[in-house]
């Protein structure tokens, strides 16, 4: 093959490549302008005050496409599925109680993304923020609004691969301390001091005390509910193949996910709560694999996101194992009950 013939291969396969790229930038860009139109029989939202000391209300990322899409939004708890009204803040993961949010944010740069983590007050203004060195994953606030946490990925997309790390801040919303990673707590396991280079927390809860943590620790291929002290900064194993819990308001029980041998590597998770005092285990009616931290509407209730036409919806069950599952709000992801 002559020279001349190489090179107009290669010029032949850049332009190829070149018309391939530009076709993915006006497909992305027109998605992203269809995103901006809301959809037909989507729900109905409209800007407004939005603030975390109106009582009965739900907040959450409203994913529905148009000029909304990705703003904290409220509706009465009571009636998850009325018109939304739209705070015209923006976060990919939320949580909030008394009066206090964390609102995981996208920087958009030119060349890549980036993320922080803002501390929100009652009116939805940052009073703070923070690096977040990955992907947002997972966020919660204290029940008495003293702590907020959140998990970011720093490698890999998802926690059904083996590919992927992650980091799991605490920061103290009243002193601005922050703990970067719960790595730099001593762990406990098996009554004895735990070390490894492949530890990873995440998925925080909170007790009431303002001490008290529970999380997931995963090293050597397995995880385990960890119960965390703040003030020690101690974490202790307590019950293995615990993925993302959710403490009960009463502080007596755990909703997590849990790896089910049998199912689909790529879908792998049952909910079930778990009670502290017993370490007895109960599966929950959801059938389909939930890769969420459920949250507690109530003493008697959980909600969780499962993947919908428009990003996710949000679902509940009972939390004894009774009953079956509810679709309760189309659209919808992260959210923090009011009371």
């Amino acid at each position: 093959m002559t020279l001349r013939s190489r090179l107009l291969i290669l010029l032949s396969a850049l332009v190829v490549l070149t018309a391939v790229a530009l076709t993915a930038v006006l497909h992305a860009s027109a998605r992203a302008e269809r995103r901006d139109q809301a959809q037909a029989g989507g729900p109905e939202v409209t800007a407004g005050r939005v603030t975390l000391t109106t009582p009965h209300r739900m907040v959450f990322r409203n994913m529905a496409w148009g000029p909304h899409r990705d703003e904290l939004t409220a509706v009465p708890a009571s009636d998850p599925a009325a018109p939304r009204t739209a705070s015209g803040v923006k976060c990919l993961r939320f949580h909030a109680a008394a009066g206090t949010g964390v609102c995981l944010q996208a920087v958009h740069g030119p060349v890549s993304d980036t993320y922080r983590a803002l501390v929100l007050d009652a009116d939805l203004h940052a009073t703070a923020h923070y690096d977040v060195p990955g992907i947002p994953s997972r966020a919660r606030v204290s029940p008495t609004g003293r702590y907020a946490a959140w998990t970011a990925f720093v490698g890999g997309d998802s926690y059904a691969g083996t590919d992927f790390s992650t980091r799991t801040a605490i920061v103290d919303t009243r002193t601005g301390e922050l703990t970067p990673s719960l790595e730099a707590f001593r762990i406990v396991k098996d009554g004895r001091t735990y070390h490894a280079a492949d530890v990873n927390f995440w998925g925080v809860t909170f007790a009431s005390d303002d001490r008290t943590f529970y999380a997931t620790l995963a090293t050597k291929g397995s995880t385990y509910l960890v119960r965390g002290d703040l003030r020690s900064r101690t974490v202790t194993t307590l019950h293995p193949n615990v993925e993302c819990p959710s403490l009960s308001p009463d502080g007596t029980r755990v909703a997590y996910k849990k790896r089910v041998r049998g199912l689909p590597k790529d879908a792998p998770w049952h909910l079930y709560v778990l009670d502290l005092r017993t370490m007895r285990e109960t599966p929950l009616a959801e059938p389909r694999s939930v890769d969420d931290q459920a949250l507690w509407k109530d003493a008697h209730t959980v909600v969780y996101a499962l993947p919908g036409d428009y990003g996710a919806d949000l679902y509940e069950t009972p939390a004894d194992g009774t009953g079956k599952p509810r679709r309760i709000s189309v659209s919808a992801v992260s959210p923090a009950y009011l009371p």
